[in-house]
């Protein structure tokens, strides 16, 4: 047992939607040892842990508990009694029906301190973001929110439907969703009104948000006709009429689409919080992973950083290139200005946005984002190119059409190979799964390696399923391999690619047909 106490945050993780988890919660995330998330927390959350943390999954569906409650006190306990920062991931608030309270009583009987580190609670979150205030001064001035998760053998319920009939104003109810025909039933036994406006809200705030609408009589059988599973939070009253006006959220251009994200784990993040702000159900589903060259290749890769000064030219033809030709060069130099007087191209906007991250300028980028077009752009730019230096910091295996071409033209050229991109051989993300199971609306592809990643895994592309392709080259490479892209990228670059997504979205299914 470790002399050193440790410490439990018992933090509300909100409704699903990274953007609404508090400051003090990502603090929580990124200082645990042992971090115990629940069913409802989002993934995207265990990004924020420092390496080595424990991950410990103790989520909880309707008659199918990973670890029953009990067990959970009891783990809470032990980790922080051998001295580790835990961090209690829970949906939503700790304290609204989360069973937080009770989690706190264990932790201060075993004399272990603890922080409640409040959440958004879907009771409010999941309306708001199908356009229902719970409150508003035309309709009510009160809210009531009630649990609808009972165990269906008991033989009394615990919850007061009189009460709840003839409260006033607004009533949110959790968890209850598969038991909606009873509590309407009772709700309108106790005098509840059957024509009063009811909304279901499911996995609100997410990707896969979902709205339907009936009324106090008839939600029942709206949920069951829409096959609405949980989890869902329910909205009685007439606040449910302003999401005529109020619906926001379900407006956005990709409300409702899967789209899959097929680059690496760590590169994905900024693309899918893009196509989530634009309402889209993300797979991240990395088809590739970058990783450092052999020792030999490293030795050679350190040399010419090394020797980076003495070029005229530095040319990048990705954003790993210049990551690693960075971290490598502030591994050996103190001093950008290091660099000497060496020029800098880049084959596009992301690696030149990469290089800014640096504080570096790009003095050239061709006009077409493809490496092959370098050359032409060299020829533009100083006329000829004859005996001038450059290093091209490169992946391992990249196509040696620039090479060829600027070996032709006469340039003293040097290949700094800096890292190599192979096919994810698992499933960190598990959308690999999903995807099989579920497909997807649109897949994008960033690279012809995303594409070779992508039937790596023996994957193939339904019918159903819109391809976006980044540009030529990974287009080319998806009708290599039988695949017609149906849409590719005006811009070679991610907001390129995301427009063509949106586009794709606004076309007429039945354009072209002969009807």
């Amino acid at each position: 047992m470790s002399k050193t106490k440790g410490i439990c945050y018992l933090v509300g993780a909100g409704p699903g939607d990274p953007g609404l988890m508090t400051l003090r919660g990502k603090e929580c995330i990124e200082i645990a040892d042992v971090i115990v998330y629940d069913y409802l927390s989002n993934d995207d959350f265990l990004k924020w842990a420092k390496p080595g943390a424990e991950m410990i999954y103790a989520g909880k569906k309707s008659k199918n508990h990973a670890i029953p409650q009990g067990g959970i006190n009891e783990l809470l306990v032990e980790k922080a009694k051998a001295g580790k920062i835990v961090t209690r991931l829970k949906g939503g608030d700790p304290l609204i029906f989360g069973r937080g309270g009770e989690e706190a009583e264990e932790l201060h009987e075993a004399g272990i301190p603890f922080e409640f580190v409040p959440g958004i609670s879907s009771s409010i979150a999941g309306p708001a973001y199908a356009g229902i205030p719970v409150t508003h001064r035309d309709h009510c001035s009160q809210l009531t929110i009630f649990t609808g998760h009972e165990n269906p053998e008991k033989m009394e319920s615990s919850i007061d439907y009189e009460q709840i009939a003839n409260a006033p104003g607004t009533k949110v109810m959790l968890m209850g969703v598969e038991r909606l025909p009873i509590i309407t039933e009772r709700i309108i036994a106790a005098g509840g009104d059957p024509e009063l406006p009811v909304a279901l809200v499911r996995w609100a705030t997410t990707g896969q948000h979902r709205t339907i609408t009936g009324t106090l009589a008839t939600i029942a059988e709206v949920a069951r006709e829409a096959e609405f599973k949980a989890p869902a939070v329910a909205v009685f009253g007439t606040v449910v009429n302003c999401r005529e006006k109020l619906n926001w959220f379900e407006k956005r251009p990709l409300y409702g689409k899967r789209v899959v994200v097929t680059r690496t784990q760590k590169q994905a993040s900024k693309m899918s919080k893009q196509l989530r702000d634009l309402g889209a159900d993300v797979l991240e589903m990395p088809t590739i992973r970058i990783q450092r060259v052999e020792k030999e290749e490293s030795k050679e890769f350190a040399l010419c950083v090394t020797e980076a000064h003495t070029y005229d030219w530095l040319i990048f033809t990705s954003p790993n290139a210049v990551e690693y030709f960075f971290e490598a060069f502030y591994l050996i130099r103190d001093d950008a200005r290091a660099i000497g007087g060496a020029r800098i191209a880049a084959v596009g906007p992301g690696t030149a946005a990469k290089l800014k991250e640096y504080h570096m300028a790009t003095d050239l980028m061709p006009e077409t984002h493809v490496a092959e077009a370098m050359a032409e752009a060299f020829k533009k730019e100083i006329g000829s190119i004859e005996n001038t230096t450059m290093l091209w910091v490169r992946a391992k295996g990249a196509r040696d059409v620039l090479s060829k071409e600027l070996n032709e033209a006469g340039v003293i050229l040097d290949e700094a190979i800096a890292y190599e991109t192979i096919s994810e051989t698992e499933d960190p993300t598990g959308a690999v799964k999903r995807f099989r199971e579920e497909g997807a609306d649109f897949i994008t592809f960033t690279s012809a390696s995303t594409v070779e990643g992508f039937l790596d895994m023996g994957l193939t592309i339904p019918d159903e399923t819109a391809i976006a392709s980044i540009g030529p080259i990974t287009s080319a490479t998806l009708v290599e391999n039988g695949y017609d892209p149906d849409k590719e990228a005006k811009s070679n670059d991610i907001p390129g690619l995301i427009q063509a997504v949106i586009d794709l979205a606004n076309e007429d299914p039945f354009e072209g047909d002969d009807m």
